[in-house]
C-alpha cells in the first residue's frame, strides 16, 4: 500500500511539473504577433522595428528613427518572460545614462499587450495592439505636468 501511495504521489508530482513548464511560456508565446520586421514612414523619417525570437522565454528588438541617413533614436528591447511575469525592457542610446527601464505587464489580450512602469519619468505605459493592417504602438504618461500619448502604425514588411 505504501509503495502504491509513493508511485501515484511520484506520478502526480512529474504530471504537475509537465503542466507548469508547459504553461510557464504561455505569456510570451502570446507575442509571437511581434515577431518580424515593422515599419512606419513619415515625412520626418523612417521608424522601424526588428523583433527576434531568442529562445522560448525570450524577444528581443530594435528600434530605430532614422532621418535622411541620421539616426535620431536607437533603442534595444527585451520582451522577456520569469514565471508567470512578463517585462518589457528599453534601453535607449543617450537616455537614462544608457541604463535600461523595465516595464511589467499589467494587461494581456489576445491582440494587446499593455506595459506599465508608474515610476518611471516618460512614458509610464507602453502598449502593442495587433490589428489586420499591422501593430499600433502607444507610448503614453505624463510629460511636463501634461498627459501625452504618441501613436505609430507600425505594417510588417518581413
Amino acid at each position: 500500500m505504501k509503495k502504491s501511495i509513493f508511485y501515484l504521489s511520484a506520478f502526480l508530482l512529474v504530471i504537475a511539473c509537465q503542466k507548469n513548464n508547459s504553461t510557464e511560456k504561455d505569456l510570451i508565446k502570446k507575442a509571437d504577433w511581434l515577431i518580424g520586421n515593422w515599419e512606419y514612414k513619415t515625412n520626418w523619417g523612417t521608424l522601424s522595428e526588428t523583433w527576434q525570437k531568442v529562445n522560448d522565454s525570450t524577444f528581443k528588438a530594435q528600434s530605430l528613427f532614422i532621418k535622411d541617413k541620421d539616426t535620431i533614436h536607437h533603442e534595444n528591447i527585451i520582451l522577456q518572460q520569469n514565471g508567470e511575469k512578463l517585462s518589457y525592457t528599453t534601453t535607449i542610446k543617450g537616455q537614462n545614462n544608457n541604463k535600461p527601464i523595465r516595464f511589467e505587464l499589467n494587461k494581456e489580450m489576445e491582440d494587446k499587450l499593455l506595459f506599465e512602469n508608474l515610476k518611471n519619468n516618460y512614458p509610464q505605459k507602453i502598449s502593442y495592439k495587433k490589428d489586420s493592417n499591422g501593430i499600433i504602438t502607444e507610448i503614453s504618461g505624463v510629460q511636463s505636468g501634461k498627459t501625452t500619448t504618441e501613436k505609430y502604425r507600425l505594417v510588417k514588411t518581413k
